[in-house]
């Protein structure tokens, strides 16, 4: 058996190779293997197909919404470039042709 890291959370010695990351059976923890975080330093976006989104892509709407305040709606398949992540409930600020400024919501879209 090769010797694996002690867990850093709960000093446990039964820690297992997973990927690229240690895992702890007896307290869950994960780490990754290189020693060093590679967590992101904010928020992770992703579409409804689960690709991870960054500002200046090219999305498109996979289902009709409807505009709140307004008979319009933004139609499937309707392509937004260049969008700007935000945080917050709607998290995507974009500019959609013939409509204007929007606020969409990641799950409402795919990428480009």
């Amino acid at each position: 058996m090769a010797d694996l890291p002690h867990c850093p959370n709960c000093s446990s010695q039964y820690t297992y190779a997973d990927g690229l990351l240690f895992i702890c059976p007896e307290c869950a923890h994960e780490w990754p293997q290189s020693g060093e975080s590679q967590a992101p330093e904010g928020p992770v976006y992703k579409d409804a197909n689960g690709n991870v989104l960054h500002d200046g892509d090219s999305v498109t709407v996979i289902k009709d919404l409807k505009i709140k305040g307004s008979s319009q709606v933004v139609k499937v398949g309707t392509s937004v470039k260049n969008i700007r992540l935000v945080e917050g409930d709607h998290d995507i600020d974009c500019k959609i042709d013939g409509i204007g400024a929007m606020k969409l919501k990641s799950m409402f879209v795919k990428k480009a």
